[in-house]
C-alpha cells in the first residue's frame, strides 16, 4: 500500500467537535445527553439536518423543520440555535500535523457544512473565522456538503474527492469523528482513523504513514 493523499474531515478533527457544543447546551437547558444528535440520526437521509447539509432546504426552512423535529422528540429546539452551535475551535497541534503532511501527501477536507456563518467552517466571529480561513488555505481541496449537494456517507462524495485529488481510493488515509462516515470510505479502499482524540489521532496516522509527527 503507497499512500499519496490524506482526506481529513474538519469539525471534530481539526476544529474541536460541535457535539460538545451541543452537549454543553443540553445540560445548560436541561435536556438529555446527545438529545440534538438524536435528532439528526433520525432518518438521517431525509431529515432537516441532511437536507440543509446538502443545501435542499434554505437556512429559513431549516430553521422550522428542526423545530418541528425536535418539538416531536420531546423538546423545542430552532434549527437557528442549533446552527449557532456548530462552530468549533481550531486545534493548533493539528495544524502543525498538516503543515508537516503537506510536505509530502497530497492534503484535502472534506466536510459536512452549511451555508451559515463565515466560510467552511461555519464560524461565528472574525477571530474565529480567520482561524479556519488560515486552516482550509493549506488544503489542496476543500469539498463541501453544502456546496456539492450531497454528503457523507454518501459514497458520491468521497469518489469526488479522489477524483480531484488525481489518486485512487487505495492510496487515501481518511480521518472522520464518526463512524458512520468512515464505513464507506472503508468500502472504497481507504484506510481510515476514527478521531476519538487530537493526540490519538496524530499517533494513529503517524503510524499508518510511518512517519513521526
Amino acid at each position: 500500500m503507497t499512500i499519496e493523499a490524506i482526506l481529513w474531515d474538519f469539525g471534530g478533527v481539526i476544529t474541536s467537535s460541535p457535539f460538545e457544543s451541543f452537549n454543553r447546551f443540553e445540560e445548560k437547558n436541561g435536556y438529555s445527553k446527545d438529545f440534538i444528535r438524536g435528532i439528526n440520526s433520525t432518518n438521517p437521509e431525509t431529515n432537516a439536518w441532511a437536507l440543509f447539509e446538502s443545501s435542499q432546504i434554505s437556512v429559513e426552512e431549516f430553521d422550522g423543520a428542526f423545530e418541528k423535529e425536535s418539538r416531536a422528540a420531546g423538546h423545542v429546539i430552532t434549527g437557528n440555535e442549533v446552527i449557532k452551535l456548530l462552530a468549533g475551535n481550531v486545534r493548533p497541534r493539528m495544524i502543525e500535523v498538516l503543515k508537516r503532511c503537506k510536505q509530502d501527501y497530497k492534503i484535502s477536507c472534506l466536510t459536512n457544512n452549511v451555508r451559515a456563518g463565515k466560510g467552511p467552517g461555519m464560524s461565528r466571529s472574525p477571530e474565529n473565522a480567520a482561524e479556519v480561513k488560515a486552516a482550509m488555505s493549506l488544503f489542496d481541496y476543500v469539498i463541501e456538503s453544502s456546496k456539492e449537494g450531497m454528503r457523507k456517507p454518501q459514497p458520491e462524495i468521497y469518489l469526488l474527492a479522489c477524483e480531484r485529488m488525481g489518486v485512487d481510493p487505495a492510496n487515501v488515509v481518511y480521518l472522520d469523528d464518526l463512524g458512520i462516515n468512515l464505513k464507506p470510505a472503508r468500502k472504497l479502499g481507504m484506510t481510515t482513523i476514527k478521531v476519538l482524540s487530537q493526540d490519538q489521532a496524530i499517533e494513529d496516522l503517524s503510524a499508518v504513514l510511518g512517519i513521526g509527527l
